[in-house]
């Protein structure tokens, strides 16, 4: 079966993207530098970190909720991939003290059992093995996003991840004034929006009923931003110890 494309599956080719791309995108750059060995990505999404990743690991098995015709053809492609359709948790055939490293960006936020989901992760990983992942701080988040379960800030993920993980290294994703600038443009374009919401239905509401017209209004907002979220790069983000003003978190939890 298909999925349905919506604002949470963040597309390299659609460039009202670009601002959440660039961002996401960094989070493979950072864990590039730090994998090797037997390495599971949970979150295939669009498929864009699975060359980058896949190149620094002997094994890469990435698996998603959804078929992935990007990580079908990685898996014929690419020698060393394998790729995987999985509702988590559990981590169904996946052994205990199997993967060096897992890597799961903007996935968290989704599962409705949080704490099974890092217990799974921490049972497959070997001993010394770390779980490096981002999500969203919901500190800087501009309006309830319907298609999360919730959102963390700094201490609740870290008060998640310690009790079941040797160590957490608490880092943050941040912008720089480019980044930044569209990120209050697009404050102010929320604002607007949510001016007229004057039955506070965003909270309100179940998240099923709010998640369509959320994805519309969201890609509305996107492609009237476009234009200057186009010229963000990849240097314009950066990875610094977790503050209340990170746009994500960005954590490496330890085994």
């Amino acid at each position: 079966m298909g999925k349905i494309q919506t604002a949470e599956r963040v597309s390299q080719s659609d460039v009202s993207d670009n601002f959440v791309f660039q961002r996401s995108y960094l989070a493979y750059v950072e864990a590039a530098k730090l994998i090797s060995g037997n390495v599971l990505e949970i979150g295939t999404g669009s498929g864009y970190g699975i060359e980058l990743l896949s190149s620094k690991a002997d094994k890469f098995l990435t698996i998603d909720k959804f078929e992935s015709t990007v990580g079908a053809e990685a898996s014929k492609t690419i020698e060393n991939v394998d790729f995987r359709q999985m509702n988590v948790p559990p981590l169904n055939g996946l052994d205990d003290n199997q993967f060096d490293f897992v890597v799961s960006f903007q996935v968290i936020e989704h599962i409705k059992k949080d704490t099974a989901f890092v217990k799974e992760i921490h049972r497959v990983l070997k001993p010394g093995g770390k779980f490096i992942h981002t999500t969203p701080n919901k500190k800087m988040s501009l309006s309830r996003n319907p298609w999360h379960i919730r959102e963390y800030s700094v201490n609740e993920l870290a008060d998640l991840l310690t009790a079941i993980f040797s160590s957490v290294d608490k880092k943050g994703v941040f912008g720089n004034d480019v980044a930044m600038k569209y990120y209050e443009e697009n404050k102010a374009s929320v604002r607007k929006i949510m001016r007229f919401d004057l039955l506070n239905l965003q909270y309100n509401l179940p998240r099923w009923m709010l998640q369509i017209p959320y994805d519309i209004l969201n890609r509305r907002n996107r492609n009237k931003l476009s234009d200057s979220g186009t010229h963000i790069k990849l240097e314009d983000y950066f990875v610094a110890d977790a503050k209340d003003d990170c746009i994500d978190l960005f954590y490496i939890a330890e085994k």
